[in-house]
């Protein structure tokens, strides 16, 4: 008689809030994530853009309060929310590229999400960077 156990197959079940620090999503799965908090850091921190537009572009004296606040005791801290800003926005603007190329090709692969979305980091993250070395006066 011959056995006809089958191997046992993995079960994937929800992951607890336990798990989450030491569950690996693939790249992916980080970059939606990522796509949701940055479309939530813009939209929490809105006041503060309509802010900065304002008093940059009513008048001259308005402008220069804006610049004033950059630069003076706590200008590190105004400067950390605007590059904050400055990744979410550059890093949902490249995810919604990544997902409006993916809608119009219709072809999405396990090997094509992964690359793209390693490629949305790394543009994200590269355009970050180098805004940022701008903001903090490197160049």
């Amino acid at each position: 008689m011959a056995d006809n156990a089958k191997t046992p197959r993995p079960v994937y079940r929800n992951i607890h809030v336990t798990d989450i620090a030491t569950y690996r999503l693939p790249p992916a799965g980080i970059v939606s994530i990522l796509h949701r908090i940055s479309g939530a850091i813009m939209f929490l921190l809105m006041p503060f853009i309509i802010w900065m537009f304002d008093t940059s572009v009513s008048t001259e004296i308005s402008y220069g309060e804006f610049t004033s606040v950059f630069t003076g005791d706590f200008g590190w801290f105004f400067k950390l929310i605007a590059l904050g800003l400055i990744w979410a926005y550059l890093h949902h603007f490249v995810s919604g590229v990544r997902h409006l190329i993916m809608d119009a090709t219709h072809t999405v692969s396990k090997e094509q999400g992964k690359s793209s979305a390693i490629v949305t980091l790394v543009i994200g993250s590269g355009l970050t960077f180098v805004l940022a070395l701008k903001l903090f006066g490197v160049f």
